[in-house]
């Protein structure tokens, strides 16, 4: 099992993400289910995570706002399941944080699925709704982090 420090998170295209996107958090359903609003747009920015060169990771930052003002969502955020809780999704959220330092926009939010909550949390997000059902994708919350002053 590799550990974090095995793996590299780089800047990907879009189409580098959709294969794991669809296996880890729609598998059942077409393909294009897979593919979000937003990730052709020239702002939008896709990171994966590699080991042995093979994507183990992947994450979408969409710049739409949140409470009428410009912020980073998150999106699509998938792990292989065989690698899940060896370090993969904190690499790609240090790299996520580090875009977003570096960017004119400091927030970020996303729906988390609820099983995800507690690890979004012990990263510095924090729950700013109640339970809410995705039809394609199960319960979720609202979370959000701001790297503003």
């Amino acid at each position: 099992m590799p550990k974090a420090t095995d793996v590299t998170v780089r800047p990907a295209l879009p189409t580098e993400v959709i294969d794991l996107r669809h296996r880890v958090l729609r598998a059942g359903l077409a393909r294009e289910t897979a593919i979000f609003d937003g990730d052709d747009a020239p702002t939008t920015r896709h990171f994966v995570a590699e080991h042995d060169d093979r994507i183990v990771g992947c994450v979408t930052l969409v710049l739409n706002a949140w409470q009428g003002e410009p912020a980073w969502q998150l999106r699509g955020m998938a792990v292989k399941p065989a690698l899940q809780g060896q370090g993969v999704g904190q690499s790609m959220l240090r790299a996520v944080d580090d875009f977003v330092r570096s960017s004119a926009t400091k927030r970020l939010w996303c729906n988390a699925r609820v099983p995800a909550v507690q690890f979004y949390e012990r990263y510095g997000w924090a729950v700013v709704s109640e339970e809410f059902d995705i039809p394609t994708a199960g319960p979720h919350q609202k979370m959000t982090k701001s790297f503003a002053g």
